[in-house]
């Protein structure tokens, strides 16, 4: 028992899952954020060319 205690605590793989899985939200934020920002610049753009013609 106090061998399987001790493999358990040692083994990283949840760990390392969870990190990964942080990493991907923190990407996937990041892309929704630049999204919107980009998305905006670009609608403000065709507004100007759309009252140009």
């Amino acid at each position: 028992m106090k061998a399987l205690l001790r493999r358990f605590a040692r083994d990283q793989r949840g760990a390392t899952a969870i990190e990964y899985g942080l990493i991907a939200v923190l990407i996937g934020v990041a892309l929704i954020v630049g999204a919107t920002a980009l998305g905006g610049s670009l609608n403000n753009t065709f507004d100007f060319i759309s009252g140009e013609l």
